[in-house]
């Protein structure tokens, strides 16, 4: 993974690569959530430890993020999933033919719009995923005019009437996950406060065998306090039981 990649609209994505044993084609995608970035905390502990468990990672930041090209304004669900397979088609492009993806939060719903229409996608990895688009957007964001405030009082992320429009036409991403055939992991902290717990409860039960659901007790959105390395291992043991597989 050494050339650029561009998305539909020609912007650079930016990413880091892990590399591991040269002879795996596994390779584990890892996406972020809204207004995050590739270097995010859990992102970087999680591709390190991928690397050293034996799969390739490759992080990146979708277009308007971290820096990546594009404007935040234009950053939505829908894009992002675009973004996502212009990452695919250059980890082909370069050798890499067992793709699982891994999605945080808003990234976790692309993730499942994803899986339900690439092939490419072998294994989906969802932490702490969104699932109910609408209801995020009206939750965090009813008190913000889109095009004039900011999420969370962050001038470098405006709420976008482009980003709002999309929330609320996806509404929900659980009808999808019947779709969804390939082996799916969920994890999710018993006290996040910016996706609940139940949205995984519940898309896991639509969904498809094989799937498992992990509970992570205390753990927060972002899994810190304690919660990054039960995140951690929890993933690796699940792909070392998939490989096995």
């Amino acid at each position: 993974m050494q050339s650029q990649i561009h998305n539909l609209k020609g912007e650079i994505l930016d990413y880091s690569f892990h590399e591991a044993d040269p002879k795996t084609h596994n390779l584990v995608i890892i996406g972020h959530g809204v207004t995050g970035n590739k270097d995010r905390p859990w992102a970087l502990a999680l591709a390190e430890a991928l690397a050293e468990a034996g799969h390739h990672a490759l992080r990146f930041s979708f277009s308007g993020n971290g820096a990546s090209e594009g404007s935040f304004k234009d950053s939505t669900i829908s894009k992002e999933v675009t973004d996502l397979a212009a990452v695919i088609s250059a980890a082909e492009d370069a050798g890499h033919s067992r793709i699982t993806y891994t999605g945080h939060s808003m990234g976790g719903a692309v993730g499942v719009l994803a899986a339900a229409r690439d092939s490419r996608i072998q294994r989906l990895i969802s932490l702490a995923g969104m699932v109910y688009t609408a209801k995020f957007a009206n939750t965090e964001f009813s008190d913000v005019t889109p095009g004039e405030g900011n999420m969370w009082e962050d001038e470098n992320c405006p709420l976008s009437t482009a980003f709002v429009d999309d929330m609320k036409a996806i509404d929900s991403v659980l009808p999808y996950a019947s779709r969804i055939t390939i082996p799916w992991l969920l994890v999710h902290g018993s006290t996040d406060d910016v996706v609940p717990i139940e949205e995984s409860r519940n898309i896991f039960d639509h969904a498809n065998e094989p799937k498992k659901l992990v509970e992570l007790p205390g753990v927060d959105h972002v899994f810190s306090d304690g919660g990054l390395q039960p995140m951690i291992k929890s993933v690796i043991a699940w792909l070392a039981d998939e490989g096995a597989a």
